[in-house]
């Protein structure tokens, strides 16, 4: 069993995962920082699963939260209502084709990925990524041309493989895979309430094989679980999937009201402080 310490550790480990998960402020850039000052009394091989692993519980809430929207089938035949959904089939379509770039370039560089994640000079990968696209969202945002896609249903395939495409440059620490594809769709024409659930839908692919590859490794190195292991693993899984209903409910409905600058501002001041800690520290 794990101590209380290290349970409280995990719980806001599991806070921070379920609120930058979805926020484009980077999880995996907020969840290495984290780590550097308060760290889990565990073998880095489970740090390095953890850290991934407990993206499950945040995309469980977007599969809740949006189970309508996916799920194509009706089951139980109601009149006058299609067994299938073609629109929601088509959906689907989109999202697996604009899940194919990351898939493949992740897979291909996945162990060059991991080691931008250790080692000292990743804090400022991290600062790096979370100042460029800072900039970056500010600087589209003031920008930004008439909202040609307004109905996620009725997005091209081709807007789909594009935003996927860009999805790609989220694989370096600190980018955030929701910022690369929200700033992509929305460079692409999308409206912010469209780049924001497709950024969401995108995660569901995303995440489970980027979990799955972690954990056929671990086991595929002869690896296992302690208990106080699976206790953490399962405690940080249900409080990102707490806190992430929470993060994207907020999220779909800031955005109804606001833009996306005041993300980019403060990914410039986060990347700034923590590039000055660790010059200085």
């Amino acid at each position: 069993m794990p101590n209380i310490f290290e349970i409280i550790k995990t719980v806001i480990l599991g806070i921070v995962e379920g609120i930058t998960e979805w926020l484009p402020i980077s999880s995996t850039g907020h969840m290495i920082l984290v780590d550097e000052f308060m760290k889990l009394n565990v073998r880095n091989e489970f740090m390095d699963i953890f850290l991934v692993v407990i993206q499950l519980g945040a995309i469980l809430a977007v599969v809740i939260l949006f189970w309508s929207k996916l799920w194509p089938f009706n089951l139980k035949r109601q009149e006058g209502k299609k067994i299938v959904d073609t629109d929601k089939i088509l959906l689907w379509v989109k999202i697996l084709i604009a899940s194919v770039p990351a898939a493949i370039i992740g897979l291909a560089f996945d162990d060059q990925i991991d080691a931008m994640l250790t080692g000292d000079a990743r804090a400022f990968v991290v600062a790096g990524a979370l100042i460029a696209y800072g900039i970056l969202f500010i600087v589209i945002e003031s920008l930004k041309k008439k909202e040609k896609i307004t109905d996620l249903n009725k997005m091209p395939y081709r807007t789909a493989l594009y935003i996927g495409l860009i999805q790609c440059l989220s694989l370096v620490p600190g980018t955030s895979r929701s910022g690369s594809t929200i700033l992509g769709a929305s460079l692409l024409g999308t409206s912010r309430t469209v780049a924001a659930e497709f950024s969401f839908f995108l995660g569901i692919p995303a995440m489970f094989g980027a979990s799955a590859i972690k954990l056929l490794k671990f086991f595929a190195d002869g690896l296992s679980f302690t208990t106080a292991e699976i206790i953490i693993l399962i405690v940080g899984c249900v409080v990102s999937f707490v806190v992430s209903i929470l993060a994207i409910k907020f999220l779909v409905s800031y955005i109804k009201k606001h833009d996306f600058k005041v993300f980019g501002v403060y990914r410039i001041i986060l990347g700034i402080a923590v590039i000055a800690y660790f010059s200085f520290c």
